[in-house]
């Protein structure tokens, strides 16, 4: 650790208002527990409308993001804290906004060269009758923006597809239909520029889903991975590209799927990766050899501008405004 913390306030963002508010309360806690353990004062700030003034009462210095889908990992609450020259982890605003936006994502990653599904997005009132025949089935359905699985069916008859619509369009104006990947799941964390051990999901019944990921589901994960070194610089070069091409910083995480005929192909970004004790990000940080305490810490300390002490930055920025 570069320097204890006694002197500045962590202010931990969590809960709001999206369907993941739950999922976000535990990252939110968790972190915060591991920050205190590390020496820092950290402090849990729920995520409403009374934000900007919790920052202020709570004298916040510098803001870990534990939230996650709409309000919380799209651009906005960065923005807000931008504007109140509060340094924060994760991404910024640009790639927040892109890497919550299943469309603007398959675009980037398509122009980086990075492999994605064939698919396409559809507008609510303008989606055909039956799957478009071009992607063939099964298709995936999905929200444009939303994570954790929410909203997502995999449409392997005609007669699904009317109840897959009907429940992507319950969380927003477009939705997203990518052709299945039959195949591996895998997903690749990357921070500070570099990628993480692989860790592979192997959900019940192949589908890994809301359940699958925070409930009873017997998931099982294997980190590292069992690949081929071949495949495992695919799924690095890949994920750092994704990482790249969408401006983030910080810690991100790249979901993969892995085709039965060895294709590796970009789901999503995640910009905010989940830090529950069930979480990917942590697993592979673990096999790469932090701690969870260590990896919040870091996280934390890759917040600070140019390494500074926070608060600083912001003294000298109005001692400038006076003095001109």
């Amino acid at each position: 650790m570069t320097m204890k913390s006694s002197s500045f306030i962590v202010g931990v963002l969590m809960g709001g208002a999206s369907a993941e508010r739950d999922i976000s309360l535990k990252t939110g806690q968790a972190v915060c527990a591991a920050l205190q353990r590390r020496g820092y004062r950290a402090v849990p700030i729920e995520v409403d409308r009374d934000l900007p003034r919790r920052l202020r009462s709570k004298r916040v210095d510098v803001a870990f993001l534990a939230l996650h889908g709409p309000g919380g990992e799209d651009g906005s609450v960065q923005g807000l804290l931008e504007v109140m020259d509060i340094p924060f982890t994760a991404s910024g605003v640009s790639a927040s906004a892109i890497g919550m936006d299943k469309g603007l994502t398959r675009a980037v990653l398509e122009a980086a060269g990075v492999p994605i599904p064939m698919g396409q997005i559809f507008q609510r009132g303008k989606t055909p009758t039956v799957p478009p025949k071009n992607l063939g089935l099964p298709v995936v359905v999905k929200p444009c923006t939303q994570g954790s699985t929410i909203g997502v069916s995999i449409v392997r008859k005609r007669a699904e597809w009317k109840k897959a619509l009907k429940d992507a369009f319950q969380f927003g104006e477009q939705v997203v239909v990518e052709q299945y990947i039959p195949g591996r799941e895998m997903a690749v964390g990357v921070f500070q520029e570099k990628t993480l051990p692989v860790v592979e999901i192997i959900a019940p019944g192949g589908f890994y889903d809301f359940t699958a990921k925070y409930g009873k589901a017997e998931t099982r994960y294997v980190c590292p991975a069992v690949i081929s070194k071949a495949l495992g610089r695919l799924l690095n070069d890949y994920g750092l590209r994704a990482y790249q091409a969408l401006g983030c910083r910080g810690a991100a995480r790249v979901d993969f799927r892995i085709h039965t005929d060895g294709r590796p192909f970009v789901l999503e970004l995640n910009t905010i990766p989940g830090m529950t004790e069930r979480s990917l990000l942590p697993m592979a940080a673990a096999r790469a050899g932090h701690t969870y305490d260590e990896l919040a810490e870091l996280m934390l300390l890759e917040a600070l501008p140019n390494g500074s002490k926070p608060g600083a930055h912001r003294k000298s920025s109005k001692s400038k405004r006076r003095s001109r």
